[in-house]
């Protein structure tokens, strides 16, 4: 009795630890300027300072940017399709309709951004931090995230369906109709989220882990989800 009430204890143990995310450790070397000529499709971008730079209406799609920081540039309607951001920082960076289609993003810091429909479908985001800002109607449907933090910021309806989160941590930010249809999830941590509004999806929560205050804002849905009816 007493070896598989252990085992029983360490099951349960087991089952409430959650994998933390690995969070970027992004260490820029001494930057040189921008030259301000602008981008260019499949461009090389190394160890460059974009600063307040106004890239609306650019075409990098596939370009590489590596060791490099963009600091409160103007992201409108730009181009970055299967970019490649790699030890970077991108700081106060604002735009709508950015085109971030298929990028990979591998230790990159984005911070306090103020984005409006940026497409990362297809992405590929692998020790990403989200600090700060404002993100609405964020694209992220096939996208793969993993060891992803969001953190302290706003999320309006993002689009999460058909991807793949391992490894994923929403802490102190707001995140409001969020779409999980036919997302696949591991060790995806909801419990720190201040708000958390699910539109559709809630059946793909498996593989993550909520609070018990969450579950039962969550109870309707998910009754409804197993076609459970509730009397009074």
């Amino acid at each position: 009795m007493a070896r598989a009430r252990d085992e029983q204890q360490q099951t349960v143990k087991a089952a409430r630890t959650v994998k933390a995310a690995r969070r970027p450790e992004v260490r820029l070397p001494e930057l040189s300027g921008w030259d301000d000529v602008g981008l260019e499709p499949d461009g090389d971008y190394d160890g460059v300072e974009l600063v307040e730079a106004d890239l609306a209406g650019q075409d990098g799609r596939g370009a590489r940017f590596m060791d490099c920081a963009l600091r409160r540039c103007v992201l409108d309607e730009t181009v970055l399709a299967k970019a490649r951001f790699m030890d970077s920082v991108l700081d106060g960076v604002r735009g709508v309709g950015t085109d971030l289609a298929g990028a990979s993003l591998r230790d990159v810091e984005l911070v306090d951004a103020r984005l409006g429909g940026v497409q990362l479908h297809g992405a590929v985001l692998e020790r990403v931090l989200v600090r700060g800002g404002k993100i609405d109607y964020l694209n992220l449907r096939m996208a793969r995230l993993k060891d992803v933090v969001f953190e302290g910021c706003v999320l309006v309806e993002p689009d999460f369906g058909g991807a793949v989160l391992e490894r994923v941590e929403f802490r102190d930010c707001v995140v409001r109709g969020v779409d999980f249809s036919g997302a696949r999830m591991v060790d995806v941590d909801l419990r720190a989220a201040s708000e958390l509004g699910i539109a559709r999806g809630v059946e793909a929560l498996a593989g993550a882990v909520i609070s018990p205050v969450q579950l039962f804002d969550l109870a309707p849905a998910l009754a409804a989800q197993v076609g459970l009816r509730v009397l009074s």
